[in-house]
C-alpha cells in the first residue's frame, strides 16, 4: 500500500543574516513516510530540526529541495494561501495548550470555525460529537479556554484537529507542557481516536518514553538529518546509532537504583564512543 505521506530528500533553509551571507540549513535531505492509521515518532533534542519538518509539511517553513507527497500532490509546491482545501487532509496539534486557543472565543466558537469555513452541515451536532469524543462535558462549548486545565485545553485542541476528519495530524510535542498523569491520559486518548478513525500521526517529541508509548515506528534526527529509523521497540531498547544510544541512556527512569545503573552505563558508553572517535554525536546533556 502506498504511504499516506511521503517525504523525500526534504531540505529547508532560511536566509542568512547580512548581505551575501550563506543560507542557514535546517533540514538536510530528510526522508520518511507514514501510512494510514500509523504513528511515526520523530525524536531529537531541541534545535535539531524536528519541529521544522512538521512546519514544512504544514507549509509554514520554506522547502528548498525535495518532495512532500500526500494524495499524489506535492505539498512543498503549494503556496500557503491555497492550502485551505487541504485542511480536511492535514491538521496539527500544537505544543502549548495555553497559547494555541483563542482566549477571547468560546470553545464552541473555536470548534465551529473550521466547520463554518469548510461549510460542514449541522456544526452544532458535530461540535457535540467532538466534545464527547475527547471526553469533555456537553456544556463545555459555552465556556472560555481559560476556564479549563492544561489537559482539558489539549483535549479541546485535539477536538479542533479532528473537526474536519483529517487523514494525518502533526502532533508537535502535544504532551510536553503537561504533567505526567495528564500526559498518559492524552496519549491514551490519541490512541483511542486512532483506533476508531484510523487517523495517522507524526508525533514530534524529545521524550523517548512518550514516543515509545504511542509510536509504531520511530525516526531519530540529529542536526537536520535522520540518523536512524526502525520499530518503536528496536529504537527504544536496542538502537544501532551512537546518537540514539546516547539519547536512550540520557532518558531518566523513576527508580533511583536503576537510574544510578543507567548513569554508570551511560558514562561507560560515552567513554567507549569517544575512544572509537564518535564524538560528533554529542548530546547536550552529556
Amino acid at each position: 500500500m502506498a504511504p499516506l505521506l511521503e517525504c523525500t530528500d526534504v531540505h529547508v533553509a532560511y536566509p542568512g543574516k547580512g548581505w551575501g551571507s550563506s543560507p542557514i540549513k535546517i533540514l538536510k535531505g530528510v526522508s520518511l513516510d507514514i501510512h494510514r492509521g500509523e504513528t511515526v515518532g520523530l525524536v531529537e533534542e531541541s534545535g535539531s530540526g524536528k519541529t521544522t519538518l512538521g512546519r514544512a509539511i504544514l507549509g509554514f517553513a520554506p522547502v528548498t529541495g525535495g518532495q512532500i507527497l500526500m494524495g499524489g500532490q506535492d505539498y512543498a509546491q503549494v503556496p500557503l494561501a491555497k492550502r485551505k482545501h487541504m485542511a480536511s487532509e492535514l491538521q496539527v496539534i500544537f505544543q502549548d495548550p495555553y497559547t494555541s486557543l483563542n482566549p477571547a472565543m468560546t470553545i464552541e466558537e473555536i470548534l465551529s470555525e473550521p466547520l463554518v469555513v469548510n461549510k460542514v452541515d449541522n456544526p452544532k451536532k458535530v461540535i457535540g460529537e467532538l466534545l464527547e469524543r475527547v471526553n469533555l462535558p456537553p456544556n463545555s462549548g459555552g465556556r472560555l479556554a481559560r476556564e479549563f486545565s492544561g489537559g482539558q485545553r489539549q483535549r479541546i485542541a485535539i477536538a479542533r484537529a479532528l473537526a474536519l476528519r483529517p487523514k494525518l495530524i502533526i502532533c508537535d510535542e502535544p504532551t510536553s507542557a503537561l504533567d505526567l498523569s495528564t500526559q498518559r491520559k492524552v496519549i491514551d486518548l490519541l490512541l483511542e481516536i486512532q483506533e476508531q478513525t484510523h487517523v495517522a500521526y507524526l508525533f514530534i517529541t524529545h521524550d523517548l518514553s512518550v514516543v515509545r508509548a504511542i509510536s509504531h515506528r520511530i525516526a531519530v534526527m540529529f542536526d537536520g538529518e535522520i540518523v536512524e529509523q526502525g520499530t518503536a521497540e528496536k529504537i527504544t531498547t536496542d538502537p544501532d546509532h551512537p546518537y540514539t544510544q546516547r539519547l536512550l541512556m540520557a532518558s531518566p527512569v523513576a527508580n533511583p537504583a536503576e537510574q544510578r545503573l543507567r548513569r554508570t552505563a551511560r558514562q561507560e558508553l560515552l567513554a567507549r564512543q569517544r575512544a572509537e572517535g564518535e564524538d560528533r554525536w554529542v548530546v547536550a546533556s552529556a
